[in-house]
């Protein structure tokens, strides 16, 4: 791990010192850093733009919260290239370590006495009269939902060319494991552990009582097709949204690829439910 890509939250003074401290820590040492533009020019230092920094680099530290982490995934994509996540903030479900421990931790990363945990992602294609019009990926979630005024729309619902059902809701959360702590937790959707091959769909506010989240293996191929309603909208991970029209049909899967987390220690996930969600309190 010769090549270290580094992104950090944009607007945050916070992400830039922490950089600034680690390239400080680690200066003299036979590394390669590949930083993005912002931070390098805070730094007066060459930088690089997000898109180049997944292709050049061997790992990515990602400086920020579980949102920047969301991001980067999204951008490596297929490339795999290894992400460590640094929380400058409080506990996140996804980065792996905090500011502070990151100079007694970061050693283990260069010294490769790390270990990885691969976590599905999704795909979400969306098809306009045969043509398919976007492709995108997704870590957490792919969501359909109305962009403005809070109203019921209709859509039908296919699991490998069988029909489900005809829905009508104010939207629909197809969340991977990792996602079932977002979004989909909100709407009423269970906890999956985040390693577990599988997905999840979850109706937002449905019409129907009866209409429940239910839980797919990840080998399963979900479409969804809009039957009415106007502003809906299909987003990825909260972050990237798309128009769609009534007849739009979205086709989600599982990528062939896997988001790579590196991990440092023993990660107690029941922990962090323990602390994000408060149980027991």
């Amino acid at each position: 791990m010769k090549k270290i890509g580094i992104i950090a939250k944009r607007g945050e003074p916070e992400a830039i010192k922490a950089v600034k401290d680690l390239l400080r820590w680690m200066k003299g040492k036979n590394f390669k850093f590949i930083i993005e533009s912002e931070v390098a020019k805070a730094l007066k230092i060459k930088g690089y733009s997000r898109k180049e920094i997944p292709s050049l680099s061997d790992i990515i530290i990602v400086f920020g919260g579980d949102g920047t982490l969301l991001s980067v995934a999204r951008l490596v994509g297929k490339l795999g290239v290894p992400i460590l996540g640094v929380n400058l903030g409080g506990l996140g479900f996804i980065t792996e370590i905090s500011r502070d421990d990151i100079r007694k931790e970061i050693n283990k990363v260069f010294s490769g006495n790390c270990s990885f945990e691969e976590r599905i992602m999704l795909l979400a294609d969306v098809y306009r009269k045969g043509r398919k019009i976007v492709k995108q990926n997704a870590l957490n979630d792919v969501v359909l939902n109305k962009s403005a005024l809070s109203r019921m729309f209709e859509f039908d619902i296919s699991i490998n060319d069988q029909y489900v059902s005809t829905f009508r809701a104010d939207g629909l959360i197809v969340s991977t494991p990792t996602g079932s702590t977002a979004h989909s937790l909100s709407a009423g959707g269970p906890i999956l552990y985040p390693t577990l091959e599988s997905f999840l769909m979850t109706p937002i506010c449905p019409h129907a009582l009866t209409s429940r989240p239910i839980v797919l293996p990840d080998t399963f191929v979900l479409e969804a097709t809009v039957k009415s309603g106007d502003d809906v909208y299909l987003t990825l991970d909260g972050q990237v949204g798309f128009p769609l029209k009534v007849r739009d049909r979205i086709k989600i899967r599982k990528a062939d690829y896997k988001t790579k987390f590196l991990v440092l220690h023993d990660r107690d996930y029941f922990q962090i439910l323990r602390t994000k969600l408060k149980w027991g309190e």
